[in-house]
């Protein structure tokens, strides 16, 4: 699998990078081959961190199949962006954005993977904590397989890019703001 790391590729009308506060989150088992692609989504935004394109006070984290452990990564005053596979009834790759009060309707609905329930419980006890960010999104992923397998498949994989240039446009929009 080859992931484009160049902004520029990505996303060539960011005139710089965002300056933002975020916590990025991907979310999924890396070991389940679609299932994983929000952990994928943020190694190749962490990619760009590492070549020095992202602010300093944007962290990429990989949340795994962690769940309300990662309430301490949440700042109410912070950009919170999960990336995650989510049952969106469409094709394999297909890719979704959710801001705010839609991110929390599409969490509340039916759900196919054990750590959409884990994020949906993330964001109720974020809500109930007082902590929940209003500049929040999810970036969802239609996945295809999830068995066994270390790479996403060609479908879900080609949606990397497409992926990362959504987190670099919110970031981008909510900076600005």
């Amino acid at each position: 699998m080859t992931l484009v790391s160049d902004p520029i590729t990505l996303h060539p009308d960011l005139p710089s990078r965002p300056a933002a506060v975020a916590v990025i989150l991907g979310i999924g088992n890396s070991l389940l081959t679609d299932d994983g692609i929000g952990v994928h989504v943020t190694r190749a935004v962490a990619a760009l961190g590492d070549a020095g394109w992202l602010s300093p006070g944007i962290r990429v984290l990989d949340g795994g199949t962690i769940g309300l452990s990662l309430l301490a990564e949440i700042d109410p005053d912070a950009i919170l962006i999960a990336v995650d596979a989510m049952e969106l009834h469409a094709p394999p790759g297909t890719l979704a954005v959710f801001t705010g009060a839609d991110m929390d309707r599409q969490l509340t609905g039916n759900k196919r993977f054990a750590h959409e329930v884990a994020l949906a419980d993330l964001m109720q006890a974020a809500d109930l904590s007082g902590i929940l960010p209003a500049r929040r999104a999810l970036v969802a992923v239609q996945p295809d397989v999830t068995s066994w397998g270390l790479t996403p498949t060609p479908a879900v994989a080609a949606t990397i890019p497409a992926a990362v240039e959504a987190i670099l446009t919110l970031l981008q929009d909510w900076a600005d703001e």
